[in-house]
C-alpha cells in the first residue's frame, strides 16, 4: 500500500523531504523541562514526532530521533504534588539538574522525572536517543555557539524585540546568557563584561562571588531560552520538530527562533507544526507540571493499552484539541479501536477504499512494535468488565474461559484484562459496578416477586445452556414475566436485586449466559 499521503505522519514526512531535501539522515526532536511530572500533554509532542520518524521510516529513509531533557533549567516553583515541599524549596534558582530526589530513589530531581518517562516509553513502542542539556553545558559543548551569540547580541536584542509591544521590549544593557554560580549554584547573577573571544566575567548578587570563566570550558554559562532553542538546531542539524500552540502563538518563541536560528546560526528553521493541548474529563483547566494537575503515561496505561494509547494519538491530527476519558467512555474508545482493528483485518467491511486506507494507516502507526502476526482475540471491553467482576477480579479464570485462544493472542488479552480490572475497580461509575452475591442470599423481594424468581431458577437457569443467544434467553424472560403478570422491567429489578443486590445491572440475557449454571442456582437456591 502506498503510504505517502495515507495519514498527518506521512504528510509530514513529505513536507521534511521536500524542504529539506533528499538527505543521507533526518533529525527529528523533541524535548521538555523535567521541572515536575511529565504529563500526557507533554507526551502528545512525543508520540507527535515519533508517528513522523515511523513515517519517514517506512519510505525507507535514515532518521535520528532525539529527545532533550532541558534539565539545566532553573527550578522556578515547586508543584503541588511534590513531598518533601520545604526542602525542596530550599533549591529554587538552583538547576534542576542539582536538586535532590525528594523520593531518595535518583541521582536529582531531574533525574527522578527523567527515569519515569524512560522507562515507560518503550512500553509504547517509542525508542529515542536521550540528551541531557546539563551534560551538554557542563561540558562546555556549546561554547561555539554561546560565543556567536555575544557576538550578535545586538541583532539578537533585535529579533526579540521584533515581536514586542514598546512596554515590552529590552530596556538597557542585555546579554543572552544567564550564569549559574560557581559558589552557591544560583542564578541570581550579572554578566560584568565579555572580552570579545573566550572570557565572561560576572558576578553573584546572593554571594557576592565574582568570576572569569573561559567559554571553552566553563560548565555555568548557559543561553536564554529563545537563544538555546535555535542554538541547538544547528548544533544538532534539526530537520523537524513541532510545538505546542502556545510556542507557535503569533510572536512567540518559535516564531523568534526561526528568525535566530537563520540569521544568527545560519541553519534553516526545522518543518514544524502545532500541537494542541490535552483535556482529561473531570480535570478542570490546563495541565500544569509546575501545579502538580497532572495524568501521566504510566496513568494513561493502567486503562489504555499500549495499542489504544497510541490510537488516541494517531487517530487524532496534532492541531485538534480532545479530551482522555477515564470514565464511560473509555468503552466508546475501545469499541472504535476495534472497530478499526477488524477493518485492517478485513473482518469488517469499510465504508470505502478509501475508508479502509484511512483506517488501516492508523492501525498501523497504533501498534507497538509492528503490525502482530496474527489479527488480536477481540472481546468488548464491557463484555470483558462484566466478565472479570463475575469472576470477582480473577482475570486469570476470565481467560481460561475463551477456548479458541490462540497462543499470539494471550500477552494482548492479558493486557486488556488488566487495563478492564483496573478501570472498572478505580474509575468506573458506582452504577457500573457489581458483586455477585454468596450463594443461598435472599433479597427483600415481595412474594410475586419470589415466585417469579423461583420459575426463573427452575426453569430458565436449570436450562441456561440450552439458549443458544441472548435473543433467545430474552424472549424467555419477558415470557416468564407475562406469566407472572409483571412488567419487563420489575422482573429485570428483582432478578438484580437477587444476584448483585441492585436495582440495575448488565444486559440481563447475556449477564445469565455469562455465570456458570452452577452458580446461579446457588445464588438463587432459598428463594
Amino acid at each position: 500500500m502506498d503510504k505517502k499521503h495515507e495519514h498527518w505522519a506521512d504528510e509530514a514526512a513529505g513536507k521534511i523531504i521536500a524542504e529539506k531535501g533528499d538527505k543521507d539522515r533526518y533529525t527529528c526532536a523533541s524535548g521538555i523541562t523535567p521541572s515536575g511530572t511529565v504529563h500526557i500533554g507533554n507526551f502528545r509532542e512525543i508520540i507527535s514526532v515519533d508517528l513522523v520518524v515511523r513515517a519517514l521510516r517506512d519510505r525507507g529513509k535514515t532518521v535520528r530521533f532525539i529527545y532533550s531533557w532541558d534539565d539545566y533549567d532553573v527550578f522556578r516553583k515547586v508543584p503541588q504534588n511534590m513531598p518533601k515541599r520545604e526542602e525542596l524549596e530550599r533549591y529554587l534558582r538552583f538547576p534542576i539538574t542539582m536538586v535532590p530526589d525528594p523520593w531518595e530513589r535518583d541521582g536529582s530531581y531531574a533525574r527522578h522525572h527523567e527515569a519515569d518517562v524512560e522507562k515507560v516509553l518503550p512500553l509504547v513502542g517509542i525508542h529515542p536517543e536521550f540528551l541531557y542539556q546539563a551534560e551538554k553545558y557542563q561540558a562546555a559543548s556549546y561554547g561555539a555557539g554561546i560565543r556567536r551569540a555575544l557576538e550578535h547580541r545586538e541583532r539578537l536584542k533585535e529579533i526579540l524585540d521584533k515581536f514586542r509591544d514598546e512596554d515590552h521590549k529590552i530596556q538597557g544593557e542585555w546579554w543572552p546568557v544567564s550564569v549559574f554560580c560557581g559558589h552557591c549554584h544560583r542564578d541570581d547573577t550579572d554578566v560584568d563584561g565579555w572580552d570579545g573571544e573566550w572570557a565572561l566575567s560576572y558576578h553573584c548578587n546572593l554571594c557576592g562571588e565574582r568570576e572569569t570563566v573561559d567559554l571553552r570550558s566553563a560548565g555555568g554559562v548557559k543561553l536564554g531560552w529563545r537563544i538555546d532553542w535555535p542554538m541547538r538546531w544547528e548544533y544538532e542539524q534539526v530537520d523537524f520538530e513541532p510545538a505546542g500552540k502556545d510556542h507557535h502563538s503569533h510572536g512567540g518563541s518559535f516564531d523568534t527562533a526561526r528568525h535566530v536560528c537563520k540569521e544568527v546560526y545560519n541553519w534553516d528553521a526545522p518543518v514544524t507544526f502545532r500541537y494542541d493541548f490535552i483535556g482529561i474529563k473531570g480535570l478542570a483547566g490546563k495541565m500544569s507540571s509546575s501545579s502538580g494537575k497532572v495524568i501521566n503515561l504510566e496513568d494513561l496505561l493502567r486503562v489504555y493499552t499500549p495499542e489504544i494509547a497510541r490510537y488516541l494519538f494517531a487517530g487524532t491530527r496534532p492541531n485538534t484539541e480532545f479530551t482522555i476519558s477515564f470514565d464511560l467512555d473509555v468503552i466508546k474508545i475501545y469499541e472504535d479501536y476495534d472497530r478499526t482493528e477488524r477493518i485492517a483485518w478485513k473482518a469488517e467491511a469499510a465504508k470505502d477504499e478509501a475508508a479502509f486506507r484511512r483506517l488501516r494507516r492508523i492501525y498501523e502507526l497504533s501498534q507497538v512494535e509492528g503490525l502482530p502476526a496474527v489479527m488480536p482475540y477481540q472481546v468488548p471491553f464491557r463484555h470483558l468488565c462484566n466478565l472479570i467482576q463475575i469472576a470477582d477480579g480473577d482475570t486469570e479464570k476470565v481467560i481460561a474461559g475463551f477456548g479458541d485462544l490462540r497462543r499470539e493472542q494471550l500477552p494482548g488479552l492479558r493486557r486488556r484484562c488488566a487495563c478492564a480490572k483496573y478501570w472498572v475497580e478505580e474509575c468506573a461509575p458506582e452504577e457500573f459496578r457489581f458483586r455477585l452475591l454468596p450463594p443461598g442470599t435472599l433479597a427483600a423481594l415481595p412474594e410475586e416477586e419470589r415466585a417469579a424468581i423461583r420459575d426463573l431458577r427452575d426453569r430458565v437457569i436449570e436450562h441456561i445452556g440450552s439458549y443458544g443467544d441472548d435473543k433467545s434467553c430474552a424472549e424467555a424472560l419477558y415470557g416468564l414475566a407475562e406469566e407472572h403478570r409483571l412488567e419487563g422491567k420489575d422482573l429485570f429489578r428483582a432478578v438484580y436485586q437477587a444476584l448483585i443486590g441492585k436495582d440495575q445491572g448488565p444486559r440481563l440475557a447475556n449477564f445469565l449466559r455469562s455465570i456458570s449454571r452452577e452458580r446461579l442456582l446457588g445464588i438463587l437456591s432459598e428463594y
